[in-house]
Order: structure tokens, then C-alpha cells, then sequence
């Protein structure tokens, strides 16, 4: 029996069988892709075709492998056209029951040696394998979507999945060029699990009017990463990831590292389901204004202002810098106040940044004193300022230290590596660097800190620090 697996078949024409279809075939598998629904296969067909033809034009394939790939794939209504295949991918509608009643058809005509998968986002695998007469050969395939750009495939075995057949599934994703990452069966796998916080904690800025929505996408823009959590929700669908959300909270019993947002249930219940409805946390309609990007701040720059500002970069969370009459840091958890008031000074805090980050950065004053000397130091950078109301861990480093103690209860739960969840985080959801990467940055000792000092000001249980950290710090 070879390794990977070169006969496969996707159940499911849409958007999401089409793209694992046609990576499975560029990678030069023979693939049959079924569905019921003679329309869905001519629209699989004619998007795939299109997609290659794309590929060709752009150099990204010669003409004659675009053909190869077409000739290697083959659209079928019919379930007995699959009773050869080696590996049987499902990507239908999320819908247990309906599933379970595909799964035994295919259990029945495929080989006893086959392989089932399927590609839920949110289900559990044991749960879905229950129905089978031999759920050893069961596993769960989640791809992200478009399944031909991202390069994460999760891959979770349930409890009853034998170990071979894992093994041979995740050859064959990496085979296909993904980066394949085995996973415990668990809700939300890694991804819907552990980056709930990215949104959720979005949402609870925007509630509590630390900063607004633009303000708080290019915080993160600037941090690195492609889309803000807030304009990335809108691009998603409110609806869907308010959805997953309500699932992983539900799933936990209420025991996560995030709370479904009622500010994001209130655009679901107006139907601003974001860019598909023209409206969602932001306005897309014609005539809708557009947000304005924050501003170098025009200042006069003293040498305090310019060597404060080269030291902040170098010094560690926790430690203030003089600059005047006044202390400049990054959060450690307290707000500008508290810190002022233990140093008998005003104080300015900045947000976490990345040290080479050109984009804004938030800052947070103990009194108003204190603004004319952030404004010279931000202009000592030349870099914009969002200031942002003076609340516990501010907005990115409350947002990533949350990230990284929901990744550390993962780990302690036995889910995942450090090293697979911060894959994970990257190729399934487009980090810029995993949660561990970022702890590492920032010092887990460090981050133990900043956890309690958010759960301190907050009040709040979820942000104490996972025991994984605290073992580790």
C-alpha cells in the first residue's frame, strides 16, 4: 500500500469540493468529483477550467499541464463512480444527518481499505463516525478556503481513527503541497478554536469605545497582519462567524477565552451581514463614506522625544522610560493611570508593536499632561498615533496575549504542539506569526504578567493565565 494516494474522489461541486478537486489533480491524482446536482457539476467544471486557464495565463502553468490536470478530473452524478477510489473526501452541506446518510452510501460500495473523509469545519469526527461499520478508516480533512490558495489542512482523527490511516491522509495533503497538521478531535479543531479571541476582543473594544473600527483594523494592519479582525468578519459574513462563535462557546459549555459579542448578534439581527450585504461593521454601499487613515501628528520633536523613542523599542514590557517630567512604557496589563499612580508621574502607554512596524500605533495617557509629549514622540518616528481609551492590555496586546492563552490551553489539553498550533494560526488563518512566536517576542514571563494584569482590571476569569504559561513562565 503506497504512502499517499493517487485515486480520489470529492464528494460535493461547490466552491469548496471544486478547489480540493483541483489541488488533488495538480498534484496528480485521479479525481472524480460528485454531486447529485447536474447544474453544480457544469458550474465545478466551468470554474475549474477557468481557474487553470487563469494559471496558464499567468505562467503559473504550462497549457499542456492545465490540460493534464482537466484530463485527470471527471464530474459524475452517480455514487457507483466512486467504488474504485482510494480516498473519498466529503464537502456538502455542515449538516450531521445528512452527512451520516452519505457516509454509509459510500461505506457501501468503496473498499474495505478505502478511506472516508470529511471536510466539516465545526463537527465532531467521532460523532460522524458513529454510523460505520468500520470507523477506523474515518478522519476528518478540513481545508480552508479557497482550497487552492490556503496551505493549511487540519487533520483530526476521531477516536476511533486508526493511526495508518491518518498517517496516510497527512502524506497525502503534504503531497499536495499543504502543510498537513495532525489535530485531536476537539470543537473548532485549531483554528475556529483558538482564534476566536481575534474577533471577539475586536468586538469588545469597538463595545467599550476604546478605539473605532478603522482605528482598530489599522492598529492590526500595522502589527502585521493582512486584514483587521473587524473588516475581516465583514468579509466572512456576520452571520457565519458570529455562527462558529456561538458553536465553540456553546461546545466548551461557556469555558473559552472569548464571549459571543451582543454588538456583533446586533448587526446579524439587522441583517448587515457585512460585504455580501453591503453593510456590516463598515458601510460599502455607493456614497458611503470612506475611513480616514490616522495621521502623523504634527509636532515639535525634542532629543527626549527622539531618544525616548529609540529605547522604547528595545525595552522590555514593564520597564518606563523618563522623558521630561513624565514616564513613557508599553502595557503591562494596567492602565496608564494605575501605572502613573505607582510612579508618581503621568505616563504614556503605547500598544505592542513589531519593532520594525511603520503603520499606527495606540497610545493611552494618565492624564491629559501627558499628550503633547506622545504626539513628539510619535512624531519622532514618523509614525501615526491612534489613542485609545485607557483600559487593561489596550487593543493588539490584549487581542494576541488572549490568542496565545487560548493556544496554551491547546497545548495543555494535548490538541496540538506549539509548533503545529502556530502553523496552524499562519497557513489556515493567515497570522503573520503564531501565538507561541508572539509570546516568545514578548516574553512568557512577561505575558503571565500582562494575563493577570487584564483579568485584574477587568475582573474577568477568562484572562487569567492558562496553566500552560504559568508552568513555562
Amino acid at each position: 500500500m503506497s504512502a499517499t494516494i493517487a485515486k480520489v474522489a470529492i464528494c460535493g461541486a461547490g466552491a469548496m469540493g471544486s478547489g480540493i478537486a483541483q489541488v488533488a489533480a495538480q498534484a496528480g491524482a485521479s479525481v472524480l468529483i460528485f454531486d447529485v446536482n447536474v447544474q453544480a457539476l457544469e458550474t465545478s467544471r466551468t470554474r475549474t477550467l477557468a481557474d487553470l486557464d487563469k494559471l496558464a495565463a499567468r505562467g503559473k502553468l504550462s497549457v499542456d499541464d492545465a490540460r493534464a490536470i482537466v484530463e485527470r478530473m471527471q464530474w459524475v452524478s452517480t455514487l457507483d463512480a466512486l467504488t474504485d477510489r482510494e480516498l473519498v473526501i466529503e464537502a456538502i452541506v455542515e449538516d450531521a444527518d445528512i452527512k451520516g446518510q452519505l457516509f454509509e452510501r459510500i461505506e457501501a460500495i468503496i473498499a474495505s481499505d478505502a478511506i472516508i473523509a470529511t471536510n466539516t469545519s465545526s463537527l465532531p469526527i467521532s460523532r460522524l463516525a458513529r454510523s460505520l461499520k468500520q470507523p477506523d478508516r474515518f478522519i476528518g480533512m478540513h481545508f480552508f478556503n479557497p482550497a487552492t490558495a490556503m496551505k493549511l489542512v487540519e487533520v483530526i482523527s476521531g477516536a476511533a481513527t486508526d493511526l495508518v490511516v491518518a498517517a496516510r491522509v497527512k502524506a497525502t495533503a503534504e503531497s499536495w503541497g499543504k502543510v498537513a497538521i495532525p489535530v485531536t478531535d476537539v470543537p473548532g479543531f485549531i483554528v475556529n478554536r483558538v482564534a476566536r479571541p481575534f474577533y471577539g476582543e475586536a468586538f469588545t473594544a469597538l463595545n467599550e469605545g476604546a478605539a473605532n473600527a478603522a482605528a482598530i483594523d489599522a492598529l492590526f494592519r500595522a502589527a502585521g497582519f493582512r486584514m483587521g479582525p473587524l473588516e475581516l468578519t465583514d468579509l466572512i459574513g456576520q452571520d457565519v462567524n458570529f455562527a462558529v462563535a456561538r458553536s465553540v462557546f456553546d461546545s466548551y459549555f461557556g469555558r473559552t477565552r472569548f464571549v459571543p459579542q451582543l454588538r456583533q448578534a446586533a448587526l446579524v439581527d439587522a441583517g448587515w451581514l457585512g460585504r455580501k450585504t453591503g453593510r456590516g461593521v463598515y458601510d460599502y454601499r455607493d456614497g458611503a463614506p470612506k475611513a480616514v487613515d490616522p495621521q502623523v501628528p504634527d509636532a515639535t520633536v525634542t532629543d527626549a522625544h527622539r531618544l525616548a523613542a529609540a529605547a522604547i523599542k528595545d525595552a522590555t514590557p514593564g520597564t518606563f522610560l523618563r522623558c521630561g517630567a513624565l514616564f513613557v512604557g508599553t502595557t503591562q496589563g494596567l492602565t496608564a493611570r494605575q501605572e502613573s499612580k505607582a510612579l508618581g508621574a503621568p505616563v504614556i502607554l503605547f500598544d505592542w508593536s513589531p519593532d520594525d512596524a511603520a503603520g499606527p500605533i495606540g497610545f493611552t495617557l494618565s492624564d491629559e499632561r501627558a499628550r503633547p509629549e506622545a504626539h513628539g514622540l510619535l512624531a519622532a518616528q514618523s509614525r501615526a498615533g491612534v489613542e485609545v481609551a485607557d483600559r487593561p492590555g489596550m487593543i493588539v496586546a490584549r487581542t494576541l496575549a488572549q490568542l496565545a492563552n487560548a493556544a496554551a490551553d491547546a497545548v495543555l489539553e494535548q490538541v496540538a504542539d506549539e509548533a503545529g498550533i502556530d502553523a496552524a494560526l499562519r497557513y489556515g488563518a493567515n497570522y503573520p506569526y503564531g501565538p507561541f512566536a508572539w509570546a516568545d517576542r514578548y516574553g512568557r514571563a512577561a505575558l503571565v504578567r500582562l494575563l493577570d494584569g487584564i483579568a485584574d482590571g477587568t475582573g474577568e476569569a477568562m484572562y487569567r493565565p492558562s496553566q500552560y504559561l504559568r508552568n513555562g513562565a
